[in-house]
């Protein structure tokens, strides 16, 4: 199902609209995803024909990692991650976080699990706060 879904980075410098179908929703636990965003995984969603319409694109880095299939983009005033346009591949991976609308997806699976952060272990353990806890 084709869906319109709105994005921008934190700073609000870069927005885009996208138009297409959603085929995967992967968290990736790859240790170049988990160096990208400084975090345990990456939450990406993947689309084989959908266009990126970029309200504002001049802030917008575009990263390959040397000699791998790595790639990433994003804002160059606040570092959010943003929309990549892979054109050999025909394919578009959007970081869920970046979106601005709701989007009819759940995730399809977890990957490259190998390459969990050693502390991502056990994590519903971990106590829970609905804000910024005082002490």
């Amino acid at each position: 199902m084709k869906q319109n879904l709105k994005g921008s980075c934190l700073c609000g410098k870069v927005r885009f609209n996208f138009e297409g179908s959603l085929k995967r929703f992967f968290f990736c636990h790859c240790s170049y995803c988990q160096k990208g965003t400084g975090s345990a995984h990456v939450a990406n969603l993947f689309s084989f024909d959908g266009s990126i319409n970029w309200e504002e694109k001049k802030e917008v880095i575009f990263y390959r990692h040397e000699d791998t299939r790595h790639v990433r983009s994003f804002c160059k005033n606040c570092g959010s991650p943003l929309p990549t346009e892979v054109v050999e591949n025909n394919m578009i991976k959007i970081p869920a976080g970046c979106l601005d609308t709701d989007f009819d997806m759940k995730p399809n699976a977890h990957i490259f699990c190998e390459s969990k952060a050693f502390w991502e272990h056990d994590l519903d353990k971990v106590k829970r706060f609905k804000k910024y806890p005082e002490n």
